[in-house]
């Protein structure tokens, strides 16, 4: 069964982007006959912000969206993701590290896909006394891929331009990428759909999957939506909530920005009416390769 998933972070209410994401991965699991989730990440407890999960929750539910079974909450998962530590640990692929920012800018001479690489102190040298630890993976110069179904072949060496990065923070948080790949496995989820913003994180994800014998997954990175500077609406560049009025109008909207409904849209009644003409008409799979 195709199992796809929503997962906002509950860092202030949903936007036209955030829309777009929901919208993308429900129907495309909902058009073939699959489950759709619903999970919150809050896994970083230090952004959340108060009443934004109820407040997703509440404008889902406006909107039509249908999720199955129970909504999972990474802030209450936290023996996973440490049974998942604890597992790269005794294979030996996990290490502690101290290093701070600064001392690791002003070690390192390697750049990678998202700035300078770790240059592996810790698991070289005594880690410092007295000093928070962090959790690093190893990464060895070893190419991981994957064919998108959206953006087509990608390709990272994990070691050389990734590097050794953090699966459990100095402050004791689990991080991003170590929560979603176990979430992700102990779900079920057999589909990924979510914006292209996370499409350089794919390949750490499937190395850390491969690390702890999970089942690969099917991803599909939409088109990001911008703003009139060109810049993602995210909450860090005030994006404005959904509106709580108009709901069938910006639903509508938000299915024409994505390339994989037929055109023109006909008259709909009705919400309902709506969402089943979207599901039965979604094309995501002849649209492939297309979207850059």
């Amino acid at each position: 069964m195709v199992i796809g998933r929503f997962a906002p972070s509950p860092t202030g209410p949903l936007h036209f982007g955030s829309l777009v994401a929901a919208v993308a991965s429900y129907c495309d699991a909902k058009s073939q006959g699959g489950q759709w989730l619903l999970r919150i990440e809050d896994v970083d407890t230090t952004r959340r912000v108060e009443g934004a999960s109820e407040d997703i929750i509440r404008t889902l539910q406006r909107y039509g969206f249908e999720w199955d079974g129970d909504i999972v909450y990474q802030s209450q998962r936290s023996e996973y993701y440490e049974q998942a530590l604890t597992r790269l640990r005794n294979l030996g692929l996990a290490y502690p590290c101290t290093c701070s920012r600064k001392e690791i800018a002003d070690s390192s001479t390697q750049q990678g896909i998202e700035g300078v690489i770790y240059p592996g102190t810790c698991q070289h040298h005594p880690i410092k006394p007295n000093t928070p630890i962090a959790w690093r993976l190893k990464t060895p110069a070893k190419r991981i891929s994957f064919e998108d179904r959206i953006v087509g072949w990608q390709q990272h060496n994990i070691g050389q331009d990734i590097g050794d990065f953090v699966i459990k923070r100095a402050d004791s948080l689990f991080s991003y990428q170590l929560a979603v790949v176990v979430d992700d496995a102990m779900q079920g989820i057999t589909h990924v759909v979510r914006g292209a913003d996370l499409l350089q994180s794919t390949t750490r994800q499937i190395y850390l999957q491969q690390c702890l014998g999970y089942a690969p997954l099917l991803y599909a990175h939409i088109p990001l939506v911008l703003n009139n500077q060109g810049q993602k609406l995210s909450k860090q560049t005030l994006a404005t909530a959904l509106p709580s009025d108009n709901v069938k109008d910006t639903l509508i909207n938000a299915l024409h920005f994505l390339p994989f409904l037929p055109q023109p849209f006909p008259t709909f009644s009705s919400l309902s009416d709506l969402w089943r003409w979207a599901i039965d008409h979604w094309q995501m799979s002849n649209h492939a390769k297309t979207i850059t």
